[in-house]
């Protein structure tokens, strides 16, 4: 859908509602009005509370855990989400407000049994936290003043005293608790050190608290333990060892066996210190024959006999370290077979000793633990106890509750707003109620959907009586108009007779006929009126015209018609009255003489205008729509449901009867914006007030100049 008509179609809309309300306005001032001023008088009868306050500080209470905590490390506030919402619930129980009742004594004061007073007392407290801070706002409204202040302390009071005997009982049962855990748990210690005492007389062990868990022996007896079986270790080492040296001298031979044993480690290891020498020698030798010396050169010589001497010494001490070696071996051995027969008796010793303790150890964990668990959970009722005579303040207060010169209750302006906001939303819901439940025709295309005719003309409200005001005035264009769409949806130029009726009494028929005679005169054709409500006429009275002679006498008499028909003072405008009302007009209507008048009148008049009584009322209209070439249908605006227009439209069909088009009059064109155009067309085209003449029909001239006006324009229609 194009995106224009999409807004075409929601501002029409939104003109829609505020035409709606411009419509319905003052069903919405006068609703407005009922529900301010009852607003008011509810305001104004309301009684007068004042309001009183107190600001709490409340912190949370900050326990040790006794029991489940041994160490007695505090545990800190016991903050949760729904903190604050329980302590208003507490603030508001009846174990709290019942001090407060007994205290003031309100049941006396108020003149209210206990659980009525409590009931009031718990409707007007009101509790709530500030934000951003653990504080609470206590309120109170009441009547009187001093009640409201004298209430607020109290239910602060009241409160703090109730949290304190809260905590006091809480903190009485966990000391109960704690000092009943306690002769339990000496009882126990009691059994557990009988238990000790009888183990340690059985297996001949002392006890020395937490130093050990046996006496002297025991414990030389484990150190000797601990030494044999280290002493056997180092010997089986030194054993190894010398065993490893001794393989590796016997292994190697000449110079290897020299480079060996000159790296060992051992007390009067000459060959350490000799070799050294051994090799700086043969090194000179090597020297001196490089240099050119021989075998007997003497310096060759004498070095050569202290090389073998050397030499020789070396091979002696590997011999006697050799034997060395094999000596502390031995020696090694024979004193790890003794170290050895030590630690087994002592390993022996060691395992009958374990076992005759085995009972002893477990008994003594047994009574150091439950010793410990006790001195703990001492020191924890220790600790409660001086908790419980130095409790802290958990509920202070900060803001004393004073008395309220001025009442918060109730709130004139605002109670006053918001009736004027709630009149308006209610007045506009009964407008738009209203408008959907009225079926009345309110706009064009109403009339089109329904009746599928077109709307002739649209009619505004107050028009008067066009010949009596000056014909050039701005109402007159709207018959105009009308005067141009009858020529127009004419199908047959021949089709001049025209019945105008209506649904109902009141709806302007006949103001519209004469308007619209009048124009039709002005611009040139010989119009005649007739009066054929016989029912109640009233066209005679738009002219001072006498109604004794005119249809009726026509139509039972032989009359003459140039006798029933009247020149008016318009020019071209001629008129004929009801005459006589008779008994039965439907009969005297559905004649042939009437028939003869219709057809007589349309040959000697250029437009035929017939008034008809309403046509759901009476039938007289429905002879009259099947004597007549075209009917013209009168609708007021708001006023007659659809379906009458419908059945309107079906009544004058059934008789044979052409519906040419629908007026649609008495239009309030100021509150319905869709049919302003109208209004501003004929206003935009009226002459200027220099260019308005004098009245037609006050004169020939006057009337002829109109005439002639009009004429020129329509002349082709007729």
């Amino acid at each position: 859908m194009d995106p224009s008509l999409q807004q075409n179609e929601a501002s029409l809309h939104a003109v829609d509602y505020w035409q709606v309300i411009k419509n319905r306005y003052g069903v919405i001032l006068l609703t407005l009005l009922l529900v301010f001023m009852t607003a008011s008088v509810i305001t104004y009868v309301m009684p007068k509370k004042y309001e009183s306050y107190a600001t709490i500080e409340v912190k949370p209470p900050e326990r040790t855990q006794a029991l489940g905590n041994m160490a007695g490390v505090n545990t800190g506030p016991t903050m949760t989400p729904q903190f604050f919402g329980t302590e208003f619930e507490k603030i508001k129980s009846r174990n709290s407000l019942s001090r407060v009742v007994e205290r003031l004594d309100l049941v006396n004061k108020w003149g209210m049994d206990q659980n009525t007073a409590l009931r009031v007392l718990r409707g007007i407290v009101n509790t709530q936290n500030i934000r951003g801070t653990d504080l609470i706002s206590i309120t109170v409204r009441h009547t009187k003043k001093e009640d409201a202040r004298d209430v607020t302390a109290e239910v602060a009071r009241a409160y703090k005293d109730y949290r304190t005997d809260l905590e006091g009982q809480s903190l009485e049962k966990t000391i109960n608790e704690l000092k009943k855990a306690v002769r339990e748990q000496e009882d126990k210690v009691e059994e557990r050190r009988k238990v000790l005492t009888t183990i340690s007389r059985t297996k001949d062990i002392a006890y020395y608290g937490e130093r050990g868990m046996g006496n002297e022996g025991a414990m030389e007896q484990a150190q000797g333990a601990a030494y044999a079986m280290q002493e056997y270790n180092r010997l089986e080492g030194e054993k190894v060892q010398l065993e490893t040296q001794i393989e590796s001298l016997l292994k190697y031979d000449s110079e290897q066996l020299l480079i060996y044993a000159s790296g060992l480690d051992l007390p009067d290891n000459i060959i350490k210190s000799l070799y050294p020498q051994y090799l700086e020698l043969k090194r000179q030798i090597d020297g001196l024959k490089a240099s050119g010396l021989g075998d007997r050169h003497p310096t060759i010589q004498t070095n050569q006999r202290v090389f073998e001497s050397m030499k020789n010494q070396l091979n002696e001490g590997v011999v006697n370290l050799r034997t060395r070696l094999q000596g502390q071996l031995e020696t090694a051995k024979e004193r790890l077979i003794k170290v050895e027969q030590m630690r087994d008796d002592r390993k022996l010793e060691n395992l009958e000793r374990s076992i005759d303790t085995q009972d002893y150890v477990d008994a003594k964990r047994s009574f150091e633990t439950d010793q410990a668990l006790l001195e703990q959970m001492k020191l924890s009722l220790v600790r409660e106890e001086i908790t419980a005579k130095s409790v802290p303040d958990s509920i202070i207060v900060h803001d004393d509750p004073v008395i309220s010169d001025f009442p918060v209750s109730p709130n004139v302006t605002l109670n006053l707003v918001l009736g004027a906001v709630v009149g308006l939303i209610f007045g506009v819901g009964i407008a738009f109620f209203l408008e959907y439940l009225d079926t009345s025709v309110k706009s064009l295309e109403d009339v089109e959907r329904y009746l599928q005719v077109p709307v002739l003309a649209v009619i505004p409200k107050d028009v008067g009586v066009l010949h009596k005001q000056n014909g050039m005035s701005p109402d007159a264009e709207a018959y105009r108009i009308l005067r141009t769409n009858i020529e127009f949806n004419r199908k047959n130029p021949e089709d001049n007779a025209i019945t105008v009726v209506s649904g109902g009494a009141g709806e302007g028929k006949s103001t519209t006929l004469v308007n619209l005679a009048y124009i039709c005169a002005q611009g040139g054709y010989t119009t005649l009126m007739i009066d054929a409500d016989l029912r109640r006429p009233r066209l005679h009275t738009f002219f001072d015209i006498n109604n004794s002679v005119g249809l009726t006498n026509f139509l039972t008499t032989e009359l003459m018609l140039e006798d029933v028909i009247l020149q008016t003072p318009v020019d071209n405008l001629y008129f004929m009255p009801s005459g006589i009302l008779p008994a039965d007009a439907a009969g005297i209507l559905n004649s042939r003489r009437m028939s003869e008048l219709v057809q007589d009148v349309k040959q000697r008049f250029d437009l035929v205008l017939v008034d008809s009584p309403p046509i759901l009322g009476v039938s007289d209209a429905s002879v009259l729509a099947s004597e007549v070439d075209l009917t013209m249908i009168v609708v007021q605006h708001r006023k007659l449901p659809r379906n009458m227009l419908i059945r309107v439209k079906q009544a004058v069909e059934n008789v044979g009867g052409h519906v040419i088009g629908v007026v649609l009059n008495n239009v309030d064109v100021r509150s319905d914006s869709q049919y302003q155009y109208y209004t501003s067309y004929y206003t935009y085209y009226a002459p200027a007030e220099s260019q308005i003449g004098p009245p037609v029909g006050s004169g020939a001239s006057t009337g002829q100049s109109a005439s002639n006006q009009d004429s020129s324009k329509d002349s082709d229609l007729y």
